[in-house]
């Protein structure tokens, strides 16, 4: 049972040690300027939107949760209470293979009522990149790509991981700018909880 145990914790301290090689390996490939250009579209917008599907979108809910904190207005799209995007207005789209038909959809929405559309994807040649004025390439296999050299994780793991890591180094660039106490965000949680 105890050799059982050890082999399990092995196998776990191996993928996770994987992983992190995957991030550091990807880390030196996100172009930071691509990420920089965002901080003056975030701070001009009125309102910011978030979209992404699946586990996608799950990563756009926490961006959205600490751009909130930061006291900007940010609503993930699909919630009841979200208003509409306008002129003035932020989307920031995320998708790796860049086609989702729903994040496209509210892309080219967002576009046509005059919004700005930052995008996060793999794929620079992508209809949503295409449709985005900024851009931040996370150069992660797509969740189609089976058996490739850049990540031995499942599906699209590498990119949603990848994203949340790059969005939380975006977000740490714009609390030294503002130069908030963490004490200032921590006021803004949920106290409802």
């Amino acid at each position: 049972m105890e050799d059982s145990k050890t082999e399990i914790t092995n196998s776990t301290r191996e993928a996770l040690s994987a992983i992190l090689k995957e991030h550091i390996a990807l880390q030196e490939r996100v172009d930071a300027q691509e990420l920089q250009a965002l901080i003056k579209p975030i701070k001009n917008a009125n309102s910011i939107f978030l979209i992404g599907m699946g586990r996608s979108g799950l990563m756009m809910q926490a961006a959205a949760m600490r751009l909130m904190h930061l006291g900007f207005e940010a609503y993930v799209v699909g919630e009841t209470t979200t208003p509409a995007i306008k002129k003035g207005d932020l989307l920031i789209a995320g998708s790796g293979s860049g086609t989702t038909a729903t994040v496209i959809r509210a892309a080219t929405k967002a576009f046509d009522l005059g919004a700005e559309v930052a995008c996060f994807t793999t794929d620079s040649n992508s209809e949503l990149a295409e449709l985005s004025t900024y851009r931040v390439i996370i150069p992660a296999a797509e969740k189609q790509e089976h058996n490739n050299s850049i990540s031995e994780q499942y599906a699209g793991s590498l990119f949603e991981q990848g994203f949340l890591l790059v969005f939380d180094a975006l977000i740490q660039s714009l609390w030294k700018l503002d130069g908030s106490s963490a004490e200032t965000l921590y006021k803004r949680h949920s106290n409802l909880e």
